[in-house]
């Protein structure tokens, strides 16, 4: 079955979401909760990603605003603007819900959501995750995932840069 319509439907403002959220914890459902830049969707991502979807009935991913990820990555990022990273991420079969954030971490928006599970890639310790201390705090789990070798949107913007020099 397709679902194409859905697809831009995942992309959700935090006010949105929290109805979506208190309709899924009604019906006892879990959540988990990932975030990033995403600039380039590369096969880390799918891995870690579907690790996530794992944890949880339903899987939240928040992603850096272009303002964001250009105070975090440097003027030269984001390559895809939020709209597009958003629909790409929207349009995995594993995602639930996509919400774009302003801020340079995702605190704010995980003290809204306080996911039954943080998933984040396997670069942080549990103590070094954005917001798992009020995950914890509040009965959930924070899980780091190991991240695939060769895989980075740095590296990949890197390997682009070195073919066209």
């Amino acid at each position: 079955m397709r679902a194409i319509d859905s697809i831009p439907q995942k992309i959700e403002t935090l006010k949105s979401l929290s109805f979506k959220i208190a309709s899924w914890r009604a019906t006892g459902k879990t959540i988990a909760f990932t975030n990033g830049c995403f600039d380039i969707l590369h096969e880390g991502h799918i891995f870690s990603l579907s690790q996530a979807a794992k944890e949880a009935d339903y899987l939240i991913i928040g992603v850096n605003s272009d303002a964001s990820v250009k105070r975090l990555k440097g003027n030269d990022r984001p390559i895809n603007h939020e709209q597009s990273r958003a629909l790409l991420l929207a349009s995995l079969a594993i995602v639930d819900a996509v919400v774009i954030f302003e801020e340079d971490t995702p605190l704010e928006l995980i003290n809204s959501i306080l996911p039954d599970v943080l998933v984040k890639g396997g670069d942080y310790t549990i103590d070094q995750i954005v917001g798992s201390k009020e995950v914890i705090a509040s009965g959930g789990k924070v899980i780091v995932n190991p991240l695939i070798e060769g895989f980075s949107t740095t590296g990949i913007i890197q390997q682009i840069k070195s073919s066209y020099s």
